[in-house]
């Protein structure tokens, strides 16, 4: 599958072409939300708990490099670990990517040892919660170098009007697979017993199974996305092609930084993104944890819950890409954060053993969750300098994974020192307030100028 640089910066006038690179495209997000979904979302978070339960002294912790750690704050720690990982992952391969206009053999590498690492989570068992720590994070950390190169692209194949609904579509795409795996795995979980298993037995195999299905239809953006020739004169052009990566790695990142400098207003975006987005990322890592442990629910009802926000997702995504068309993008991801403020509040609030109730907060998450990042991700392709797609999405990822840490670390820590998941979930509010706040003073229509691109009517 080797990639050949073909064609232009930016999507190509063909609508035929056009239209079948951006299918492609889309797959991609089918292809790995199924991560997000049943791994990350749903199975890993109270299952690595208890198998670090298994683990525990008889003070109730395990204690790994040496470290106290209490078996509820493994998985958020783990999660902030490999975001570390990331943080020094991402510039590498974007310098990479920009440099040789080649992102496509990039985003097949750091996919398939993401898909790898999830397939080997089938021999999480016992007290091996290091190994399960282990892969989450090589896999976390793959993701998110994966979903910087995948993002990168959105600029490349789409005309600055159609970006809000292929970025839409994209998270729709993904949403829809996460729905139909979390089928599979309810009617594997639930009947685990006639299919011969036990519990621990099925949840181990619908982690691999994400792994499985992350690498199968990741074959196909692989097939249709095509890369780029870069434009003489572009920061990625310029650059000598015997560039040592690692060296060339953390010098872009440098000059991009100070480039970023140059462009403010895309420097405002970020930090308000970085903000919001923690706060979004952990809500969505934490809510199984948060069902399971803190209000006494049934695992099935909460596979079944975050199925109801796979599908009302998908809705909502498209739904919130016909309010950004007539209000603009910015505005509709305000009214979203105030709304994700709301759901924090419910949250704290929810009785336990009450599944209605947490099947409402989770249809009301689903509304706004694949708008928030669909949205987020488009109108951050307006304020990004043609030719420096990779990187900046490379800083676009560090904000929305890269350095998402501070969200499930103070979950994690508010956790450990209160012993109460309500706590934690309600402390996540200052990530929207600050978001919000700092998201209403960025003007993106001068952003937009800015950074030299053409500003669509409505942003």
């Amino acid at each position: 599958m080797t990639a050949e640089t073909t064609g232009p910066e930016g999507p190509t006038t063909d609508p035929a072409a056009r239209g079948r690179e951006q299918r492609g495209w889309y797959f991609y997000d089918f292809a790995c939300s199924v991560y997000s979904t049943s791994v990350v979302t749903v199975f890993l978070g109270p299952y690595l708990k208890s198998v670090a339960e298994n683990a525990a002294g008889e003070d109730g912790l395990v204690r790994p490099l040496g470290i106290p750690v209490a078996p509820g704050s493994l998985f958020p720690y783990a999660i902030s670990v490999s975001l570390v990982v990331a943080i020094v992952a991402m510039p590498l391969v974007s310098a990479a990517a920009d440099r040789r206009g080649r992102k496509k053999p990039l985003l097949a590498a750091a996919a398939y040892i993401g898909a790898g690492a999830t397939t080997g989570m089938f021999f999480l068992e016992g007290t091996r919660y290091l190994l399960g720590a282990f892969l989450l994070i090589v896999a976390n950390a793959s993701f998110a170098v994966a979903m910087m190169l995948y993002n990168a692209y959105l600029p490349q194949i789409a005309d600055p009007d159609e970006r809000d609904e292929v970025s839409s579509r994209g998270w729709a795409f993904g949403y829809t697979s996460g729905a139909l795996v979390l089928v599979l795995d309810l009617v594997l979980y639930s009947a685990h017993e006639s299919f011969g298993l036990e519990e621990g037995e099925a949840v181990r195999i619908c982690l691999a199974s994400a792994g499985l299905w992350w690498g199968a239809f990741a074959l196909i953006p692989l097939r249709r996305l095509r890369d780029r020739r870069l434009p003489p004169g572009t920061a990625g052009a310029d650059r000598p092609a015997g560039e040592g990566a690692v060296g060339g790695g953390w010098r872009q990142l440098r000059a991009t930084v100070r480039d970023m400098r140059r462009h403010p207003l895309t420097l405002a975006f970020l930090l308000a993104y970085l903000v919001y987005n923690d706060g979004v990322q952990t809500v969505i890592s934490q809510a199984a944890i948060f069902g399971e442990e803190e209000l006494g629910l049934e695992k099935t009802t909460l596979i079944t819950a975050v199925l109801l926000v796979q599908v009302l997702a998908v809705a909502g995504a498209l739904l919130m890409a016909r309010f950004a068309r007539t209000h603009g993008a910015k505005r509709t991801i305000l009214g979203a954060l105030a709304v994700w403020t709301v759901i924090l509040a419910a949250g704290y609030l929810l009785p336990p053993g009450a599944p209605v109730f947490f099947y409402c907060l989770a249809a009301a998450i689903g509304l706004v969750m694949g708008g928030t990042q669909a949205l987020s991700r488009s109108l951050f392709s307006h304020l990004v300098p043609e030719g420096k797609e990779a990187e900046y999405f490379s800083a676009y990822e560090l904000s929305d994974r890269g350095l998402s840490w501070l969200g499930p670390l103070m979950f994690g820590l508010v956790y450990q020192l209160t012993d109460s998941y309500r706590a934690a979930i309600i402390s996540l509010v200052i990530f929207f307030v600050a978001g919000f706040a700092l998201l209403a003073r960025v003007p993106v229509r001068d952003a937009a100028r800015e950074a030299g691109n053409v500003v669509p009517e409505r942003i």
